[in-house]
């Protein structure tokens, strides 16, 4: 790959995280029960001598569980780093990088253009987005409901007042979403992530169509919570990372419209682009030009980006990275 300039690679990260809809080919071979399997070509992390400092990472609650778990797989390398995660929301990674209060930002979204400025305008420069992990935002709903699919502009309409989606009613029943019998008329309770989640804003700009969230909507403060009220509640709905799915919920399959065919939250389709709300997992770091980060954060992103680190993505139940993407991420940091 052509060597571009930190601020042209930055930009371009940020750019194609907000467009991501398809991800590189899953081959034959990739695929595996629970998941995706990580490219063989991605290589083992290898240690380096002299590691030891304080990293802190605010943000996401969606990769709260994958940053603790990089975080000890870090730390069985280089005991004397000391490592503290907050995850409140994707919202407050980026006060927490302007003021130096973290190193890491993790976000489950791209940065706002707003969000942008603000870090531009205290540094002189964009932050540095590194993808980390893909994930597939799903809508939920309990193991024992048998809607089949939903299309964005139905999704739209169960949870947006404001149904930009161009749905032609407002579904409050499960029957208006397609099922019949004792389903029929039961009423559709709504579980969703509060607004400093990146989740929420993901949502709220893919399958609301930038509407606005019904005020039924009950919003909770991490995703976990929304995966167990939804398993608890056999009317529910709600919607979540794919890393949080448990046994007491399924994944409804979905459809960009009425004309195209629905399809399940798997590894295979995000790759693929076909399932409609895959993303990008994000680290922002405050990487000057032509300068190098500190030793201790390059190696955890060199740990994060290596076959360990996207072993740990699979196992929280997330979708690993590409060899490609993986190198690209990996120059943008030495760049």
């Amino acid at each position: 790959m052509t060597k571009k300039t930190w601020m042209a690679s930055a930009f371009a990260v940020a750019v194609a995280a907000v467009a991501f809809t398809a991800g590189p080919t899953m081959a034959a071979d990739d695929k595996k029960e629970g998941g995706a399997k990580v490219d063989a070509a991605i290589e083992s992390y290898k240690p380096v001598a002299g590691v030891s400092g304080n990293i802190s990472s605010i943000g996401s609650d969606t990769l709260n569980n994958l940053m603790t778990l990089w975080s000890e797989g870090f730390r069985k390398h280089y005991p004397n780093v000391k490592f503290a995660v907050e995850g409140k929301g994707s919202t407050t990674a980026v006060p927490a990088l302007i003021d130096g209060k973290a190193d890491l930002g993790p976000m489950s979204r791209p940065m706002k253009s707003d969000e942008i400025k603000k870090f531009e305008d205290k540094f002189g420069y964009k932050p540095t987005a590194v993808a980390v992990g893909l994930d597939a935002l799903a809508v939920f709903v309990h193991k024992d409901n048998p809607v089949e699919k939903l299309t964005l502009a139905q999704v739209d309409a169960i949870f947006s007042a404001t149904r930009k989606g161009g749905y032609s009613e407002d579904i409050t029943k499960w029957g208006q979403a397609g099922l019949k019998g004792e389903w029929e008329n039961l009423g559709i309770t709504l579980y969703g992530r509060n607004s400093a989640s990146g989740t929420y804003g993901f949502f709220k700009e893919n399958a609301l169509f930038k509407g606005d969230f019904k005020a039924t909507v009950k919003e909770q403060p991490g995703s976990s919570t929304v995966v167990q009220l939804v398993s608890e509640d056999r009317t529910a709905a709600g919607y979540s990372g794919i890393g949080y799915k448990t046994a007491g919920v399924r994944t409804v399959p979905l459809a960009k419209d009425a004309s195209s065919e629905a399809f399940d939250a798997t590894p295979e389709n995000c790759y693929s682009g076909k399932y409609p709300l895959s993303r990008f997992l994000l680290i922002y770091v405050n990487k000057a030009p032509g300068k190098e980060l500190p030793v201790s954060v390059r190696e955890f992103f060199r740990y994060v980006l290596s076959k360990e680190g996207q072993e740990v993505t699979v196992k929280d139940g997330f979708i690993p990275l590409r060899k490609r993407d993986v190198d690209k991420y990996l120059e943008q940091l030495e760049g």
